[in-house]
C-alpha cells in the first residue's frame, strides 16, 4: 500500500549478525514484556508472526509448556535458518513457518493467541496482514503486538537516521526510519480496530537498547539489517557516520558502552 514500507530481505550472513548483535541489543529485552502482555497459559496455541530468528517465538514455547504448540512464522528464509540452527526450547514444540503474513498458510481458528513483536510496521500491507491474524484465531483469540514508539524517542536511532541522510542517501535514512511508522500509539489502536478486533488497548512502554559503543552500533546496523543491500555506503561514508553517531550520543556513553532508551507501543486485542 502507498506511504507504507516495503519489507527487504536480509541474507544470511546478515541475519547471522542479527541474531548475535541485534537481538540483544534491541529485541530481547522487549520479548519478555510482548509475552507478559499476551498472558499466555498451559497448552495454549501461539502464533508468532514476523518471528525473525526466533527469539519471542522460543519464549513462548517456554511459557505455554510441553502441552502447547508455537508456530513461528517469517518470510525471510535466512532468518529462519538461524531460527532452526539455535538450540531447541524447552516446553512446547516449535514448527518454523516461510511465509508471508500477508497470507498464512494457516487454517481458520487454528490459534488462541497472535504474537508480533516489531513487525506490524514493516509489512507493505498492514491491514491485510491485520485481517490474518484475525482469521487464524479462534473466538475469542487474542493479539499482542508491539510496534516502535516515535524515532524521536530512540536517540540512537534518530541520531543514525540523521547521519545516513547526510553521507548517504534519502533512501538510506528512510530505511531506517521505516521500523518506527507506527509511532503514533492512536493510530496502531485504529489500525488493529480497523482490522475486527475488539477490547483494543495500547500503551506504551520504554526500554534501553545497549551496544558495545556508537561504532558498533553503526556497524550492527549496516551489516545486520536491509541497508546493506543499499548502495552508496563507501568507506569514506562509514567513517563519517560514525563520526556523526558518535558525537551526538556522547551523553548516552559510560564505562558500561553505549546505551539509549527506546519507546515501544505494546496493543493488545480480542476477536
Amino acid at each position: 500500500m502507498a506511504g507504507q514500507p516495503q519489507w527487504q530481505q536480509v541474507g544470511g550472513s546478515a541475519a547471522e549478525v542479527y541474531e548475535r548483535h541485534l537481538v540483544p541489543a534491541m529485541f530481547a529485552p522487549w520479548a519478555p514484556r510482548l509475552i507478559e502482555a499476551a498472558d499466555l497459559g498451559p497448552a495454549e496455541r501461539v502464533l508468532d508472526v514476523a518471528c525473525g530468528t526466533g527469539v519471542v517465538t522460543r519464549l513462548a514455547a517456554e511459557r505455554i509448556g510441553g502441552d502447547g504448540w508455537v508456530v513461528g512464522l517469517d518470510l525471510n528464509a535466512a532468518m529462519l535458518a538461524v531460527a532452526r540452527s539455535l538450540p531447541p526450547a524447552s516446553g512446547a514444540p516449535i514448527e518454523w513457518c516461510e511465509a508471508s503474513a500477508l497470507a498464512m498458510p494457516l487454517p481458520d481458528g487454528a490459534f488462541d493467541v497472535v504474537l508480533c513483536q516489531q513487525g506490524l510496521q514493516q509489512f507493505p500491507d498492514r491491514p491485510t496482514a491485520l485481517g490474518e491474524m484475525h482469521r487464524v484465531l479462534r473466538s475469542p483469540g487474542r493479539l499482542a503486538a508491539s510496534v516502535w514508539g516515535r524515532i524521536e524517542r530512540s536517540p540512537g536511532m534518530a541520531a543514525l537516521v540523521q547521519a545516513l541522510e547526510r553521507h548517504v542517501s534519502a533512501a538510506a535514512a528512510d530505511n531506517r526510519r521505516a521500523p518506527f511508522a507506527l509511532g503514533d500509539a492512536d493510530e496502531l489502536g485504529n489500525l488493529v480496530r480497523g482490522a475486527g478486533f475488539r477490547d483494543v488497548t495500547v500503551r506504551s512502554l520504554v526500554n534501553r537498547a545497549r551496544f558495545p559503543s556508537p561504532e558498533k552500533l553503526v556497524e550492527y546496523q549496516l551489516a545486520a539489517t536491509p541497508l546493506s543491500t543499499l548502495g552508496g555506503m563507501t568507506d569514506q561514508a562509514r567513517a563519517a557516520i560514525i563520526r556523526d553517531v558518535s558525537a551526538a550520543l556522547r551523553a548516552y556513553v559510560d564505562d558500561d558502552g553505549l546505551t539509549f532508551p527506546m519507546e515501544a507501543h505494546f496493543v493488545v486485542a480480542r476477536t
